[in-house]
């Protein structure tokens, strides 16, 4: 069945002041989300979820990476992904339309992307959280793009509807001083493919 979309939706947010300083290259923020039908809603429990997936997946993935990059362009740096299934939905529906490279990759290529896109997936009612979290889009242990998108929908999801959301910035988390992963391993005498030791 084709995706059945109630309504997207465009976020944007610029921090010029944090933590008593000013940025010095403000923070833009930009959440692009889809509010759809949940295809499983009222069908029980469906054991092959693949061809809702593979039918969603890319056009969801490819309608929420051309709004977002219609606001950032080639400036996206930080790139992540969030869904949100209605109190009638399986955390399982929520998943199924993000965690799937016919979703994902529509993103990935369109931005060059070399990390693996950070997610979310919960399960809530109408104005629930919609929590969107951040990377970079080539180094994952890049901490100064750590940073976390945070907004909510007032009538969604409702119990047989799916958020499924793409998050992106430009700019690292304002006033930034944690370092990187990298400085903590060489302190530790840790390597990248073994950061516990084990």
């Amino acid at each position: 069945m084709p995706v059945e979309i109630r309504r997207t939706l465009l976020w944007q947010q610029t921090t010029f002041l944090e933590g008593w300083k000013k940025v010095s290259e403000p923070t833009l923020l930009v959440a692009a989300m889809a509010i759809i039908r949940n295809p499983w809603f009222g069908r029980g429990h469906v054991e092959n979820m693949r061809p809702e997936i593979q039918e969603h997946g890319p056009e969801l993935g490819k309608l929420l990476t051309n709004m977002l990059l219609g606001v950032t362009g080639d400036r996206l740096e930080g790139c992540g992904k969030a869904s949100v299934v209605g109190m009638g939905g399986e955390i399982e529906h929520a998943q199924a339309l993000t965690h799937t490279l016919h979703f994902g990759n529509q993103f990935r290529e369109a931005i060059n992307a070399k990390s693996y896109l950070v997610f979310s997936n919960t399960r809530g009612a109408a104005n629930c959280p919609v929590t969107i979290p951040l990377m970079d889009k080539d180094d994952g242990g890049r901490r100064s793009h750590y940073q976390t998108i945070q907004t909510s929908v007032a009538d969604a999801p409702a119990e047989d509807e799916i958020i499924v959301a793409l998050g992106a910035s430009v700019g690292g988390h304002p006033n930034h001083r944690i370092g990187d992963r990298y400085e903590d391993l060489a302190e530790m005498g840790r390597d990248v493919d073994n950061p516990a030791g084990v």
